[in-house]
């Protein structure tokens, strides 16, 4: 039995070409930001001791890299960005802290152990 009440959403899903250029264009855009941060990190992670970086150095710079990149995945991809502000910052903010919270207490304990260990 065919239902008649149902509507089917994907042929409504029709926009004109500029509609279509735009989002082709919002798409790549998204991927070169993304590319031009892990070739960051790829570089950092390659580089580190021939710009006299120290290790923990490097690590921050991973971490606060990739929650960079986490923060503007979750904007664009789960449309958060179209959000006012204080919104953003409500949804992202205690995240962020909370991972930072994470890896202090990662840092203090490994610090800890080796001490203990040695």
């Amino acid at each position: 039995m065919k239902r008649d009440d149902i509507i089917e959403y994907s042929l409504g899903a029709e926009h004109s070409e500029e509609a279509g250029k735009a989002i082709r264009k919002k798409i790549w855009f998204v991927t070169a930001i993304l590319s031009v941060v892990t070739v960051l990190e790829v570089l950092l992670g390659v580089y580190w001791t021939s710009m006299g970086l120290e290790w923990w150095v490097v690590k921050f710079a991973f971490i606060g890299l990739t929650v960079l990149k986490a923060g503007y995945i979750v904007m664009v991809f789960m449309h958060l960005g179209d959000e006012r502000k204080m919104f953003k910052y409500f949804i992202l903010l205690p995240y962020a802290v909370f991972i930072l919270y994470l890896l202090y207490l990662l840092f203090t304990e490994a610090v800890f152990l080796s001490e203990v260990l040695t």
